[in-house]
């Protein structure tokens, strides 16, 4: 019993059942491999392992103390969103029960089950640092993200307004519109929407237009936008090596005073 302890608490035993199970999730993504019994046997042998899994972890910490674990209640729920597959598959084996309509609706959540292969960045070094600088950056970077949101909700009104006739596969409503505006942003073949536009409008004037109100469209949103917005998140996530090497610099600086000091004594 202490040796099952001991394996299901090893953190790299679990991390190569998670990703030999993310493998079998992947091959079952396969139309032609979806209905593989023994690829179907090792899905669910792999829920029944982590359900273990979760039940020697509590056994042995303690409920409380097993839930207080950030990546303990993310795998338990993956673990109890994973449970209907296992029970529609079992009922497919002929287990006498029924299992309700509804669970066989959300199947799909044995899907869940990929998540757990985040559990890897525990094992990548500097992680944490990594990680807040990434939180750190997000919220550097909230103020032009929601800039860019606003952005492009007034020109994706704006261009139904303007081009929802011409172009209505692009902007016969806002939301249409809005993800048609945003393409732009990424510079995304833009230049295929004036041409269009000038292909099902009569009027010179609309063509000019068109060109002129998406070039700015790019340069606005695309160009200056979210190239200031990448420069904000890359500058946020590097602002620890930044520290650093002002901390070094500063003891730098200490030492020099100190040596000059010296040399005028």
């Amino acid at each position: 019993m202490k040796a099952l302890n001991r394996f299901f608490l090893t953190e790299k035993n679990m991390m190569i059942a998670i990703v030999l199970s993310a493998i079998v999730i992947f091959l079952l993504s396969f139309p032609s491999l979806e209905h593989t019994d023994w690829l179907l046997l090792l899905d669910n042998l792999f829920l029944v392992f982590f359900l273990i899994e979760a039940i020697v972890k509590i056994r042995e910490l303690g409920f409380k103390s097993y839930i207080k674990d950030g990546w303990n209640r993310f795998d338990f729920f993956l673990v109890i969103v994973s449970l209907p597959a296992f029970l529609v598959w079992l009922e497919e084996l002929g287990f006498a029960f029924h299992v309700p309509e509804i669970f066989t609706n959300i199947i799909v959540l044995r899907l869940f089950r990929l998540l757990r292969i985040f559990r890897a960045l525990d094992f990548i070094p500097h992680m944490s640092k990594m990680m807040s600088g990434v939180v750190r950056a997000l919220k550097a970077s909230t103020l032009v993200i929601l800039v860019l949101f606003i952005f492009n909700v007034i020109l994706a009104i704006f261009s139904c307004h303007l081009f929802g006739p011409y172009a209505p596969e692009h902007f016969d409503n806002p939301l249409n519109a809005a993800y048609t505006v945003f393409q732009m942003f990424t510079v995304e073949g833009w230049y295929e929407i004036p041409a269009l536009i000038e292909e099902n409008s009569d009027s010179a004037g609309m063509a000019v237009l068109a060109r002129i109100y998406f070039v700015l469209v790019v340069l606005l949103g695309g160009v200056f936008g979210m190239s200031l917005a990448n420069a904000i998140f890359v500058d946020e996530m590097t602002a620890d090596n930044n520290e650093e090497l002002e901390v070094k610099i500063d003891e730098l600086h200490a030492e020099i005073r100190e040596l000059k000091n010296l040399l005028k004594k």
